[in-house]
Order: C-alpha cells, then structure tokens, then sequence
C-alpha cells in the first residue's frame, strides 16, 4: 500500500469506529478529502486510494487544479467548496463545483441561485452556519439560536427565502468548530448543529439531510454527533 492509501484506510475505520459508537451506518458518511495547497500527483495517489471526493478552499487556486486532476483521473470526481465563497467569484465557482458548502449570506444565495438559472442548471449547497459564536468565523449567526428568540426569528427568516430561491437544492448544515485542547470540547458545537438542522428541517417540512463538520483534529466526534460529510486535510494528505 501507498502511503496515501495506508492515510486513507487509517480515516475510514475511525470513521467506522465512531459510527459503531454511535449505532450508525459508515455509509451514511462521506469523506471529503481536502485538497487545498496540494499539487495534482498528491491528489491522484488519494484517487488511487478510493477516494471520490475533494474539496477545495479557494476559486483561484481550484479553476487551474481542478480541470487538470480531472483529466487524467482514472474515474470521474466530485469537488465541493468549502472555503469561504465571495460573491464577485460565485461565477467562477459554479462550473467547477458540485457542492458548494460554505453558503454564508442571502447575497451570496441570491447570487448563485440566478448564476444556476442562468446555466440551467441545479447547485447543491449548505447553509453555513456559525454556532460557535467566534467573530472570526464566517456564517450565519446561530450560536445562541436555541436560547434567543431574536435570532431565531432572524434566522429562520433568511433560511425560508433561501429555499424559496431557484436553482438552489439545500442538503443541510455546515459549520466549523473552533480549534481546542481536546476534540471532545468540540462536542457540543457538533450537537448545536444537528439539533438546528432537526427544527429548520421540521419548520419547513424540508430533509435537511447533510452535516458538513468536522475535520482531522476533531472529526471522531463530528461523527458521532451525526456529520454525513467529513473534510479531512492533514490525516489524508499528511503533515507539511
């Protein structure tokens, strides 16, 4: 085995551990390689390794990369967007994703719903939300949407005009926990997600069904809490 695939194989039965754990199917988890920084021959051994799946964090360093790993791929890959998306690059962004998880604004939906419509076509998104309350962190604020009523109401505002926008399918959630000692700190980030992506999906009668979260420092727990896709950078790619 390369070492890629000895990272890769190493991720996917954690993942199963924790899934075990927590009375869960590892099917119901998908691996997100994170890719950002890495040269194609690096992604290409992870492809070598099963890996189907990568995200990239910036439209620049992706609209160059992406089309030259895909042509020589061995099968075809599906890219996700997982950094933060500027709404002046959201055209950019569109042809070369399949995903875009980091929808953090009604400007930037509104932007990519009539780039959608524009192309005819669908983008698959999550709402970015920020429930750990970090200023540095994009997103809607949600940290204390369980507790303040005004928030709430705010949120549940913007997030019913983004499912009325077209071209837009919602899958779910994402969110970034904040970076601590121990992964088990990260827990109650993780379950504040789910249980907002629970009422939002029960608001609006809408299967909410992906939980964008965790990452190499933390993603055990993200499982356990029920994430559905995983974005794992170091422990696929290694250390440097």
């Amino acid at each position: 085995m390369t070492a890629a695939a000895v990272r890769v194989s190493r991720v996917l039965e954690t993942i199963a551990e924790a899934c075990a754990r927590a009375g869960r199917d590892p099917a119901a988890v998908t691996l997100i390689a994170v890719s950002k920084t890495q040269p194609a021959s690096a992604i290409l051994e992870v492809v070598e390794a099963g890996v189907q799946h990568f995200g990239e964090n910036r439209v620049e360093e992706a609209e160059t990369k992406i089309p030259a790993v895909n042509a020589v791929s061995p099968r075809p890959l599906t890219w996700h967007m997982i950094g933060h998306l500027q709404s002046r690059k959201a055209r950019l962004a569109l042809p070369l994703f399949r995903q875009v998880h980091s929808v953090d604004s009604l400007k930037l939906a509104g932007k990519l719903s009539a780039l959608a419509a524009e192309a005819g076509r669908t983008l698959d998104v999550l709402l970015e939300m920020n429930v750990s309350g970090e200023t540095a962190k994009y997103g809607f604020g949600a940290a204390d949407w369980q507790t303040n009523d005004e928030t709430r109401r705010r949120l549940w505002s913007e997030v019913e005009q983004i499912l009325a926008l077209p071209g837009l399918n919602v899958h779910g959630l994402m969110t970034m926990a904040p970076i601590v000692p121990e992964m088990e700190q990260t827990r109650p980030i993780f379950a504040r997600l789910a249980a907002l992506r629970d009422a939002l999906a029960e608001a609006f009668n809408r299967p909410l069904v992906d939980l964008s979260m965790g990452m190499t420092d933390d993603y055990p727990v993200a499982v356990e809490e029920g994430a559905t896709l995983v974005r794992i950078g170091r422990a696929i790619f290694g250390e440097g």
